[in-house]
């Protein structure tokens, strides 16, 4: 009997590993007529297994007379133009497809792993992988740019990975770019009214190349796939992720659950968790940012999928895996608004478990970040050592957030309680001061954008190390 349980227990913990290790990281889109303040929202939870950390830089904007040139990290050479713009890195050291960024026009990328069924994807001069979202990131000045930009180095070079969709948006527009092994891809904006969400398996499904408007992707994506016997139909019929995702990736409980929470949190139509669930929706209400603040906190609370039961038997982040996970780094909210200047355009970020740590907003205008946020002092020294084995130092930000999540985690039912109702205050009080605040910000950009960058860095540091006492 002690064997069995002994052998059940290992099996389920091989999958809880199995699962952060292959179904990471989660995004929530919505268009600007799907908000209550008409921003662009993107959502994300980063979740990479292990002992990992966040550095924080602002990546200053580069102008030279001539192409700036890169050698990736598998051998390639890339171009990327005279001028790169200034942007906020979110970086993973050690980790190549787990850094998020927004450039100084607010252009914000994330992404979320999606395994492919290609295993003959072609790659030149060793294939772009880390470098596909910097690329886009340093050079595109809106997302729909941003997709042409990473449709084009995926064509010339090849993605070196099974597959991944990458999440994009500006203040005027969000789409999701899917990448699969190889020189294969096809993206999809979300409709303005709409709202958007990946786990981890690919979302868009019936395409339509000569709808630009809406569409772009590879000119053989459809022939490629029938050549591949993926697919047999006509062109009309063809649905990406049917043809392209594995049926693991689609039929995985990890994927299905945290789309169907978040749907069913959000949609003006309930869905069973056995639905086909659709690439966008109708909300029932304009979303707020607390929405997405909540979803991102998501352990699957009032469902039959919460198995701590209301945490009375642990930590959630330990029974199972939900969209706020044992694995999650950070998550934030970038909202991206067109009638105020992108410097004031903030990332709502909350570091390790959401859940346990308030969402504070970051300013997209800030000069720089005060050296506890990150272990080299300059971008360059970071982005040469990045593949480079790190060591956290001893007195990195990070570390204070983790061992206070882990200090919840150890007696979550009655620690999170207390926590909340902090969490709650602060987040109410920076969302009701987020007017008037701005305004004072905006009046010292009006006189001088240094002084504004400096007061940005005072103001998110005073935050992030206030908000936990």
């Amino acid at each position: 009997m002690k064997r069995l349980v002994f052998i059940i227990l290992s099996l389920l913990f091989s999958f809880q590993i199995y699962a952060q290790n292959n179904f990471n990281c989660f995004t929530i889109l919505a268009g600007k007529y799907a908000t209550d303040d008409e921003s662009v929202m993107l959502a994300h939870n980063e979740d990479d297994g292990g002992d990992q950390t966040v550095n924080l830089y602002k990546v200053p904007r580069v102008e030279k007379h001539d192409s700036i040139e890169v050698k990736m990290k598998n051998g390639g050479t890339l171009y990327l133009s005279p001028t790169t713009f200034a942007m906020i890195w979110m970086e993973m050291p050690g980790m190549e497809f787990s850094d998020s960024y927004q450039n100084e026009y607010g252009v914000t990328i994330v992404s979320d792993a999606c395994k492919s069924k290609e295993d003959q994807g072609e790659l030149t001069d060793g294939g772009i992988g880390y470098w596909l979202r910097r690329a886009i990131a340093l050079q595109a000045k809106t997302a729909r740019e941003a997709v042409k930009i990473g449709g084009k180095l995926i064509e010339k070079y090849g993605y070196v990975s099974s597959g991944r969709t990458y999440s994009i948006a500006d203040k005027n527009e969000a789409w999701m770019l899917s990448a699969v092994k190889g020189k294969h891809w096809v993206a999809q904006r979300v409709p303005d009214d709409q709202v958007a969400i990946i786990p981890n398996y690919y979302t868009i499904g019936r395409i339509d190349l000569k709808d630009t408007l809406n569409f772009y992707g590879s000119k053989d994506i459809i022939d490629y796939a029938r050549k591949r016997h993926w697919y047999e139909g006509n062109d009309a019929g063809f649905n990406f992720r049917q043809a392209y995702a594995t049926q693991q990736s689609l039929k995985h409980p990890v994927n299905i659950e945290r789309h169907w929470d978040a749907i069913n949190r959000l949609s003006d139509t309930k869905y069973a968790i056995t639905d086909t669930l659709p690439f966008s929706f109708y909300t029932k209400d304009l979303i707020k940012l607390p929405d997405l603040f909540r979803i991102l906190r998501s352990h699957f609370e009032g469902t039959l999928l919460d198995k701590s039961k209301d945490y009375t038997l642990g930590s959630p982040h330990k029974t199972h895996r939900a969209i706020c996970a044992q694995s999650t780094q950070y998550g934030f909210v970038a909202q991206l608004r067109a009638h105020v200047p992108d410097v004031l355009n903030p990332i709502w970020i909350s570091f390790v478990h959401p859940c346990s740590h308030t969402f504070v907003p970051l300013y997209n205008g800030i000069d720089r970040f005060s050296d506890d946020l990150h272990n080299f002092t300059d971008y360059q020294s970071a982005l040469q050592h990045h593949f480079d084995k790190f060591k956290r130092k001893r007195k990195h930000f990070f570390n204070t957030f983790i061992k206070d999540a882990n200090k919840i985690d150890k007696k979550y039912l009655t620690r999170i309680k207390k926590r909340k109702i902090a969490i709650d205050k602060q987040e109410k009080a920076l969302l009701a001061n987020q007017k008037k605040a701005e305004q004072k910000l905006f009046d010292k950009y009006k006189i001088n954008n240094e002084i504004l960058g400096e007061e940005l860095r005072k103001y998110f540091d005073y935050l992030i190390h206030y908000h936990l006492k």
